[in-house]
């Protein structure tokens, strides 16, 4: 069991969960996910480490509640526990001075991205940042992220905060003033494809974190298979990062919406049974 000792939201889906896990803090690296169950019968789902204590023994958590698993997590209360946490799994950012970074998250995946742009920083790399959602609202992290980078563009599709517009046209103005020696991107799948293709008409070597169509994180379910250059890929155990020139976006696509009206059946019926205060 493992203790929920502090939580906050950034908006009325998303909040931030610090847990006690003492191991996975020590072990832990940039790029590294774990595997999360509420409940004994609960489903397992994968949750990218936005954080680690090693002092205080605990990890950082950012959930985004868009089933009924994730709506179960982010429902637990300071001093509940989760049932089992697995972790550090996956394969951890390969850092290194390579010169210019250019760091990209959109919505809630600049969560994933903060121990990457800490760890490049660290590494003597400059890096530049550029955060994106669709409102003002929806900007997570953005004092952590900035404390690692150089520069910090926001962007938002609205206009209601830092510049207006998608999160490519700030990958632009950063690409335009100086010469990008690699790019990591982490977001939506939509986002991160035409992100890629951003990157991939300036010849810039490109990361991508496919998390996102996880599920049981040990290469046993099958269900996070991808293609890559050709060939077959398993994200938990050969990612989550891949070259993302070398993805095929399409077909991630089409996989991550193959369950679409089934989780949005099972989300109904478990909002019919449970006091839920989450808004999506």
């Amino acid at each position: 069991m493992y203790k929920v000792v502090d939580k906050t939201f950034f908006s009325d889906n998303v909040v931030k969960i610090e847990v006690e896990a003492p191991r996975i803090a020590k072990a832990r690296r940039a790029g590294h996910f774990v595997i999360v169950k509420i409940g004994k019968k609960g489903e397992r789902f994968p949750l990218t480490i936005a954080g680690a204590d090693r002092d205080k023994g605990t990890i950082t958590l950012v959930v985004q509640t868009v089933g009924v698993s994730s709506r179960k997590l982010a429902a637990l209360k300071v001093g509940e526990y989760i049932t089992d946490l697995v972790g550090p799994l996956g394969q951890a950012t390969h850092i290194e001075n390579k010169g210019t970074i250019l760091a990209c998250g959109g919505g809630v995946g600049v969560a994933p991205l903060l121990p990457i742009v800490e760890a490049y920083k660290k590494a003597g790399n400059r890096v530049i940042t550029v955060i994106a959602a669709r409102t003002k609202d929806l900007i997570i992290l953005e004092d952590q992220i900035k404390e690692f980078s150089d520069e910090l563009i926001v962007m938002t599709d609205d206009g209601s905060y830092g510049r207006k517009g998608l999160v490519t046209e700030g990958m632009e103005a950063a690409i335009s003033k100086e010469k990008i020696d690699e790019a990591m991107i982490i977001g939506p799948a939509i986002m991160m494809k035409f992100a890629a293709l951003t990157t991939k008409k300036y010849h810039i070597p490109t990361l991508v974190s496919l998390n996102t169509i996880m599920v049981d994180g040990t290469g046993m379910c099958g269900a996070c298979r991808i293609t890559i250059g050709g060939k077959t890929k398993f994200v938990c155990v050969d990612g989550p990062e891949f070259d993302a020139h070398q993805v095929d976006f399409d077909e991630m696509l089409l996989r991550l919406n193959g369950y679409k009206e089934i989780e949005k059946s099972a989300e109904s019926t478990y909002l019919k049974e449970n006091k839920d205060d989450f808004q999506i």
